[in-house]
């Protein structure tokens, strides 16, 4: 038995085999022959993982040029001051360069496993762990570049992408096959934040205010002017909004299909009604909103405050441990439980309720009385939910390693006489 996994868990591993299907045609007739030949460009002795790494410490290196060059973002604004906020327009363009670096290195580390023979659950996991992470951040960069800021509009686009992403995950749980649609969002969706990247860096935040119909000179045309006459991002949201529809839609009609065939169903979902599933991402969902949503006393609310990133990093730490547990219930063929709650999300409550007493008992809040207290409290969470899905990663990284005689990040197996080797290169 591992230290995070149980025996049975471990040896489920060995049975895992991915299946996946991707419709996508930009994926099939444009990117994937350039993915093709940009992993011929890895040597052999480059570990899968370490690509998908390199790729996560590109956006992450993104985001912290918005820190260095946009500090005005995570902190508190002065009124009166008249001086232009906002990173200067030609680092929206190595925003753009550096999420297709990381498209393209999250495409080819499956690819690269297959050629060094290391394919397996482990990879699955980290590859599904690095996207969760990369979530959060595009979320705050993508909504910086489209001036959405501190907002609702920000808080929204988080809501939609993460729900995109575990409906995804809950799909695959169910089924077995991660699917990815005609329209997916690690694909096309990451296309188009591209382009509004690159859009960003030619024309400047100030023209997402733009309004739709009078972009297109249909303002004054007739049934145009019956519509709502929407800001360009605010109309990215309403697209974003009903591509999380149909997304909900196809998954549904996946899982049902599923379900209701003898030859896919999988034993360990059998028993189980997988809409009772879709709960534990609605629950922490709310959980933020009310902490969010708390009316403000002596001091700023968050979502107006410095502490909007912070908060939002929190949520998505929070949120890709949760499908982190959901990735590691599928690879084990359910020997792990599906995280339906986590111990970190009580954080969050006190938060949440400590915030809201003015609204629940008509009292001042206990924790959050003032400004610093506040600004303690979320960064308090933020710290432990690092933690908490830090020492998530390093256990199930540990277990999976040690049971199955591979390394993580080199390309590296154990012989049967546990001593270090290069596995073979898969067909």
């Amino acid at each position: 038995m591992g230290k995070y996994l149980s025996e049975r868990s471990l040896e489920n591993l060995k049975k895992y085999a991915y299946r996946g299907a991707d419709k996508s045609l930009v994926s099939r007739y444009i990117l994937n022959p350039w993915w093709n030949w940009l992993v011929t460009l890895w040597p052999l002795t480059v570990a899968p993982n370490a690509i998908t790494l390199t790729g996560l410490s590109i956006v992450f290196f993104n985001f912290l040029t918005l820190v260095y060059y946009d500090p005005l973002y995570l902190t508190e604004k002065d009124v009166g001051d008249s001086r232009p906020h906002g990173p200067p327009q030609w680092v929206y363009f190595t925003w753009a360069i550096g999420l297709f670096v990381y498209q393209s290195l999250d495409a080819i580390d499956g690819k690269q496993a297959r050629r060094t023979g290391m394919a397996g659950p482990l990879g699955e996991m980290f590859d599904h762990g690095c996207d969760a992470l990369n979530t959060t951040l595009e979320v705050i960069l993508a909504s910086r570049a489209l001036g959405l800021g501190r907002s609702w509009w920000t808080v929204a686009s988080e809501i939609f992408t993460l729900a995109n992403f575990y409906l995804t995950t809950w799909e695959e749980y169910h089924t077995g096959v991660l699917f990815l649609g005609y329209f997916s969002g690690p694909v096309e969706g990451i296309l188009i934040i591209v382009t509004i990247y690159i859009v960003t860096g030619f024309c400047g935040t100030l023209f997402w205010e733009t309004k739709f119909w009078t972009l297109l000179k249909l303002d004054h045309v007739y049934p145009f002017t019956r519509l709502p006459n929407l800001p360009l991002n605010e109309s990215f949201m309403v697209f974003a909004a009903l591509g999380l529809g149909i997304n909900i839609l196809h998954a549904y009609l996946n899982v049902y299909t599923s379900r209701t065939s003898e030859k896919v169903i999988r034993a360990h979902t059998k028993d189980t009604n997988p809409l009772t599933l879709l709960l534990p991402f609605l629950a922490p969902t709310v959980i933020q909103i009310a902490w969010l949503s708390h009316p403000a006393m002596n001091h700023s609310a968050i979502i107006h405050s410095a502490l909007f990133v912070p908060f939002l990093c929190a949520w998505g730490l929070q949120f890709a441990h949760q499908v982190g547990r959901m990735i590691l219930a599928h690879v084990t063929l359910g020997s792990e439980p599906f995280p339906r709650w986590d111990w970190v999300w009580a954080w969050s409550v006190v938060g949440a309720v400590d915030a809201n007493l003015p609204r629940i008992f008509g009292r001042a809040p206990i924790i959050q009385t003032n400004t610093l207290n506040t600004t303690v409290f979320v960064w308090l969470t933020l710290a432990v939910s690092f933690f908490n899905y830090g020492r998530f990663v390093y256990l199930v990284i540990y277990d999976i390693t040690e049971h199955m005689g591979i390394a993580c990040l080199t390309v590296r197996k154990k012989d049967d006489h546990g001593h270090w080797v290069r596995p073979e290169k898969s067909s």
